[in-house]
């Protein structure tokens, strides 16, 4: 039997942030038994621990791990990566580095600890980018159910850096709560590549409130640390970044229900994205054991 552990990320609140399956000692398990858990599950990922590949320094924290959303492996993602350094820094106090071996890279992970307060903070493995939409505004909008009234001044990008995301900014909190896949989704997601849309707009508990839909993969997104960290990116490209370090606050998935809470700090050098990174919480809900598929 396979001992896991379920994990809300984003958020120190039981059931609210984005669910989270950990499954400890993953060393023995193929690809094929790998996807069948994270399907069993049906959570958005699930992140196997095995042991390190590279070498591990004294007093390291290294673990290797593999990600995979019900349908398919991603070679990196935000929430799986938060919420896994969280459960193997346990309950120690004060500031410690977790490296996790992704497919995407080493990915360090600092999590402190302070009272009953803890905090991970990651280094995206990937550096993030853009790449043009070949879309007017009405198709854009059109895609997530509005008008073209309906959306921000900043231009649409294709995000890079892993697994790509359509960033879009909309006027207002009230029409985040009003988008929806709309009749053009089909059309946006071929001219892009993906079906995952990350739409963000000026908040007022947080600079920025957002939404994530997939709905070919996981239907709406709770919190989403890999499109949060190419945020960096779309903001960036707009002229909202200037060299220095930036810092934003983030809020997601209240209209689910499920609200989330995470940070974005970008560092820009001579007009060029340095470092990303992303931070926020995580607290368990459950553990037991699950038997290997055969």
């Amino acid at each position: 039997m396979l001992t896991y552990y379920i994990y809300d990320v984003f958020t120190d609140t039981p059931y609210a942030g984005n669910p989270l399956a950990v499954v400890e000692a993953a060393d023995d398990l193929s690809t094929a038994q790998m996807q069948a858990i994270a399907r069993e599950f049906n959570l958005s990922e699930t992140i196997f621990i095995t042991a390190p590949q590279g070498p591990v320094a004294e007093g390291e924290t290294r673990v290797a791990v593999r990600i995979f959303t019900p349908e398919h492996e991603m070679p990196f993602a935000g929430h799986p990566t938060v919420g896994c350094a969280v459960h193997l820094a346990g309950d120690v106090k004060g500031a410690q580095v977790i490296t996790l071996e992704e497919v995407a890279g080493p990915t360090p992970v600092q999590v402190t600890r302070e009272g009953g307060d803890v905090r991970a903070e990651f280094v995206a493995p990937i550096s993030p980018g853009v790449r043009d939409l070949p879309l007017d505004r009405d198709e854009i909008a059109q895609a997530v159910g509005l008008t073209a009234a309906d959306l921000g001044p900043h231009r649409a990008h294709i995000t890079t850096g892993g697994h790509p995301f359509v960033h879009i900014q909309l006027a207002d909190r009230a029409t985040l709560s009003r988008s929806a896949p709309g009749p053009g989704w089909a059309r946006l997601a071929e001219v892009a590549g993906t079906g995952s849309v990350y739409l963000y707009t000026p908040g007022e508990a947080a600079d920025f409130e957002a939404r994530m839909f997939s709905p070919g993969a996981i239907g709406e997104d709770p919190a989403t640390g890999s499109a949060t960290a190419l945020l960096s990116a779309q903001l960036l490209a707009n002229g909202e970044l200037s060299d220095g370090t930036t810092t934003f606050r983030l809020c997601q998935g209240r209209d689910m229900g499920r609200l989330s809470h995470l940070e974005l700090s970008v560092d820009v050098k001579g007009g060029q994205i340095d470092d990303v990174r992303v931070a926020g919480s995580a607290v368990q809900v459950a553990r037991g054991q699950i038997a290997p598929p055969a």
